[in-house]
């Protein structure tokens, strides 16, 4: 009997997005008059407020006030009506330097192994499928597109003119038995708007949009059919939203950053960390693996663990799932054994091999950091653990 499986995107916008935004805008701006920089930022925005917290060791200096403004500008909360805007919001900011005792497991040369460990102790994750283009799972590589072209057609400013910044999709996926994907079952868009009457009226112009609008340029026509279910504002009128309907914080969309609840999450979030944490660099490095492995043909699913000991260079292991879906005769901790030899995770190499050190990480805070296009921007490249350069040494490795 076929199965159903729900994953959900939330857009720039959103609350928690804001901050996530922020703290990368605040990295990125220290990171890029200061490759070494330290940062922990953490941000959340409600009501008229931003609260940019956390830990900085920089020699950069950064005017965080214009950076937050600016993000909340690019945003598109410009509006006083909003209860929340980048020209009036009060800015508030609470950094000070990273501890001592957590940098001395971190710099290179004051650890144990005098080689640069990772910042904290914990398990990461990277998972990758083939049932898309991206090597992403189906329902969030959708619920995602749906946000984007969202945010798009609110810039563009053509049609639905009535759209504000904050909204969130779900998309459903029926699978067959053998775990291949079928159909759409359900669709759920929620959008901020613009407030007008009557609101039956309303409510009834923004069902037809999205239908006419959005989910076409998205969704492709053979997997929706009449049994398709539509849920778009379902609870009605959604005028209030952003920081001023819920307030919001880096960190708490972690499932929306990653995998939508495919394969598994350590736990750690991403945004506002340089790269010293393997709570990011180690998740990028994890994700990597596991699609270039997919990608080789060693296995049409697969979810990589790493974990870390706080100052400790080498991980303490290194596991990997298949599902049941390798294409080779090894058993997962065979494969595994090949991934310790073929990728280097130690946390220095994972910061050289994909550039971590440089202002990339802005573009990651909203949309999900897995599942993206690698391109180059002003020099600098981004998205760099998406590439599949790993194939060619897999395929030798692994025979294929």
């Amino acid at each position: 009997m076929s199965y159903f499986f729900t994953s959900e995107s939330v857009s720039e916008g959103h609350p928690d997005k804001i901050s996530d935004q922020i703290s990368d805008a605040i990295l990125d701006a220290m990171l890029a008059q200061d490759p070494n920089s330290r940062v922990a930022c953490e941000t959340t925005v409600t009501t008229g407020l931003v609260l940019v917290a956390g830990e900085v060791t920089t020699k950069a200096y950064v005017e965080i006030q214009k950076v937050v403004r600016d993000t909340i500008t690019k945003i598109g909360y410009t509006e006083p009506g909003y209860q929340f805007d980048a020209d009036s919001c009060g800015v508030i900011v609470s950094l000070h330097s990273q501890s001592p005792d957590i940098a001395q497991g971190v710099d290179e040369g004051a650890g144990v192994d005098k080689e640069q460990g990772a910042g904290d102790q914990g398990m990461m994750f990277g998972y990758a499928n083939k049932e898309t283009e991206e090597y992403m799972p189906m329902a969030l590589a959708f619920s995602h597109s749906l946000m984007k072209e969202l945010a798009s057609i609110r810039k563009e400013g053509k049609v639905m003119t009535y759209l504000r910044p904050d909204s969130k999709a779900q998309v459903t996926i029926e699978y067959s038995d053998d775990h291949k994907p079928l159909r759409v079952e359900a669709i759920v868009v929620s959008t901020q708007h613009d407030d007008f009457d009557p609101e039956p009226q309303m409510l009834a112009k923004i069902n037809e949009d999205v239908k006419k609008y959005l989910i076409p340029k998205v969704i492709p026509a053979e997997l929706l059919d009449e049994n398709t279910k539509y849920h778009i504002n379902p609870t009605g009128k959604f005028v209030i939203g952003g920081p001023h309907g819920d307030a919001g914080l880096t960190g708490r969309k972690i499932i929306v950053d990653t995998y939508g609840g495919k394969g598994a999450h350590g736990g750690g979030a991403f945004s506002g960390k340089d790269s010293s944490k393997v709570d990011r660099s180690a998740a990028y490095a994890s994700r990597h693996v596991a699609k270039n492995l997919v990608a080789a043909g060693v296995a049409d699913e697969i979810l990589v663990q790493v974990a870390y000991a706080i100052g400790v260079s080498e991980p303490v292991s290194i596991t990997v799932n298949t599902y049941g879906t390798a294409h080779i005769a090894m058993t997962d901790g065979e494969i595994a054994q090949k991934v310790a030899q073929l990728f280097d995770m130690r946390p220095k190499a994972i910061v050289e091999r994909f550039g971590l050190k440089k202002p990339i990480f802005s573009p990651t805070a909203a949309y999900g950091h897995m599942g993206r296009k690698p391109y180059t921007k002003d020099g600098l490249e981004f998205f760099t653990w998406e590439k599949l350069d790993y194939v060619p040494q897999v395929k030798e490795a692994f025979g294929l």
